[in-house]
C-alpha cells in the first residue's frame, strides 16, 4: 500500500464530511451573519495560530491537504474547527456559564480522543519538543471559551440595541 494512502482518504472523508455539514449548520438557525462572522474570525486566529506552533516545529503534519502550498492543518484550520465553533456557539446560545462548560468538554472528549489516535496511528500529526494531548485539549477549550465569551458580548451589544433576536 501506498505510503500515506489511508492518511489521504481520511482527509478526503473528513472533508466530504464537511461539505455535507457546512450549509445545515451555518443556516442553521439566525443571524447568520453572527454565525459567519463566528466562522472566518476562528478560521482565521486558526491558521495565525497554527502558522506559529509549525514556524517553531512544535507540531508538524506530514500528511496534509495542499502539501507543496501550506505546511499548516487546513482542513481542520479554516473548516473543521471554525465549524465545530458554530455548532458550538449555536448550541450553548441561551446556556448558563456552568452548562456551557459541561457542553465544551462533551465537545473537545471526542477531539483529543481523535487527535490522539492519529498521532498514535496515523501520520496525520506529529507533536514535538514536549507538546502532548493535554496541551490541544486546554488550548482548544480555551480559545473555544474565548469565541463563546466574544458571542456572548456581541448578542448583549446587539440585544441592547434591538438588533439581536434570539
Amino acid at each position: 500500500m501506498k505510503k500515506g494512502h489511508f492518511e489521504k482518504n481520511f482527509l478526503s472523508g473528513v472533508l466530504f464530511l464537511y461539505l455535507l455539514l457546512f450549509f445545515p449548520v451555518i443556516l442553521r438557525k439566525r443571524p447568520i451573519k453572527v454565525w459567519i462572522y463566528v466562522y472566518l474570525m476562528n478560521a482565521i486566529t486558526n491558521g495565525f495560530l497554527d502558522k506559529l506552533l509549525v514556524k517553531y516545529k512544535i507540531i508538524t503534519y506530514p500528511v496534509r491537504l495542499f502539501p507543496n502550498k501550506v505546511k499548516i492543518n487546513v482542513l481542520f484550520d479554516f473548516l473543521v474547527y471554525p465549524l465545530f465553533t458554530v455548532l458550538f456557539n449555536q448550541i450553548t446560545l441561551k446556556d448558563r456559564p456552568f452548562l456551557i462548560l459541561r457542553k465544551l468538554f462533551l465537545f473537545m472528549g471526542p477531539m483529543y480522543f481523535l487527535e490522539h489516535w492519529a498521532v498514535q496511528k496515523t501520520n496525520l500529526i506529529k507533536w514535538h519538543k514536549g507538546w502532548k494531548g493535554y496541551h490541544s485539549f486546554f488550548s482548544l477549550t480555551i480559545k473555544s471559551l474565548i469565541s463563546r465569551l466574544f458571542i456572548e458580548l456581541f448578542r448583549r451589544i446587539r440585544k441592547n440595541r434591538g438588533l439581536f433576536q434570539d
